[in-house]
């Protein structure tokens, strides 16, 4: 898939993610990313619970 912003030239999806955090401090990031501990994943968890609601996978568990 190319970006109609710039033909021809596919970025990394964790680029995007970098540069929007580095640049307008837009976070981006999995529950999932097994970058995180257990403590991380939670947080992360519980934040997008607070500001987005429960995940449909949370609801059905």
């Amino acid at each position: 898939m190319q970006s109609r912003l710039c033909p021809g030239r596919r970025r990394d999806a964790e680029q995007i993610k970098r540069e929007g955090w580095r640049e307008q401090r837009l976070l981006a990031v999995s529950s999932e990313d097994p970058r995180l501990d257990a403590f991380e994943r939670q947080f992360v968890i519980n934040l997008g619970n607070k500001l987005y609601g429960r995940a449909i996978a949370e609801k059905d568990a």
